[in-house]
């Protein structure tokens, strides 16, 4: 009789992050083709569509390129600014039906929400202030109750709301306000490690007290020094990416075994999508670091 994992409850993938890709389009990612071999090669069967458009967007083709590599997908991702209240509900919508759609015509469960951000990721420009007011978290979380109504009811999927650095849902801080303020039959979170980590949250204590509202994983681990220079220099996302502030575990925070250890013991399945923020990236630097990460979470018993 084999043996049944210690984290049997938690399901591997990757993503299409993990291999530079920010952008349905941009000359210096790899093309689709390349992720999907690489992807399933590495030794993952889950995997996320990215941002739409990278992957195919019409499912029939979809279908056969992940089916013949071993490949399903766990979960579309959709990017909302909310907190601007109902005048920016029918722009979101359009932009989650698409994504919604394909995510259930792949057969996932799962939208993962992000938050817009509040400086650009790439300039710096600060877009709008960091703080929001108490007008704006209503709308933010009434507005994204809202959309986990909808986006189960016509695509039969659960959103998970991503934690972001550079957002208004950053901190441990913000991150109780947000699900607190929020109904768990509607929302619930995709913790990522990193961005939790990034922002000075303890991703295991926050798996230990708001365990009913976790959805969703992503594993990502941040470079310490590198952080703290970030920090210290006020760097924005993008070119802390740059720099190297996301690394290749287990060289980073947080450690990913009592994490791991935390989602299992909360008794549900779950998924855990690696994602390692490294645009723009060599090409041929993401498949080492995705095979030598699926050994390590291996030997995490993952």
């Amino acid at each position: 009789m084999t043996k049944p994992s210690p984290l049997s409850r938690i399901r591997i993938g990757s993503a299409p992050d993990s291999w530079g890709v920010w952008f349905a389009d941009d000359p210096r990612q790899v093309p689709w083709q390349r992720f999907l071999d690489e992807v399933a090669g590495a030794g993952y069967e889950w995997i996320e569509l990215g941002p739409y458009g990278y992957l195919p967007t019409d499912p029939a083709v979809l279908a056969e390129e992940t089916g013949r590599r071993g490949l399903k997908v766990s979960a579309g991702t959709v990017f909302t600014g909310l907190h601007h209240g109902p005048a920016v509900w029918e722009k979101t919508w359009a932009h989650v039906a698409d994504n919604a759609a394909l995510a259930q015509a792949m057969g996932a469960e799962h939208l993962v929400v992000i938050p817009s951000f509040w400086r650009d990721d790439k300039t710096g420009a600060v877009l709008e202030d960091r703080t929001l007011t108490a007008e704006q978290w209503r709308d933010l979380t009434g507005l994204t109750e809202r959309l986990g109504r909808e986006v189960r009811e016509r695509y039969g999927l659960r959103i998970v709301v991503h934690p972001h650095a550079d957002t208004h849902v950053d901190s441990e801080e913000n991150v109780a306000r947000f699900l607190d303020a929020t109904d768990p039959e509607l929302v619930s979170l995709c913790l990522d490690t990193g961005h939790y980590a990034y922002c000075g949250g303890d991703s295991v204590k926050l798996i230990e007290t708001y365990g009913e509202r976790i959805g969703y994983l992503h594993l990502k681990q941040v470079d310490p020094e590198i952080l703290a220079g970030v920090v210290a220099d006020e760097v924005p996302f993008g070119p802390a990416v740059a720099r190297g502030v996301m690394c290749e575990p287990p060289s980073g925070v947080p450690a990913l075994e009592p994490v791991l250890a935390a989602a299992q013991a909360l008794g549900v399945e779950l998924f855990a999508i690696v994602e390692q923020d490294m645009y723009p990236c060599a090409p041929d630097r993401p498949y080492p670091i995705a095979v030598r990460t699926r050994r390590f979470l291996r030997s995490c018993g993952a």
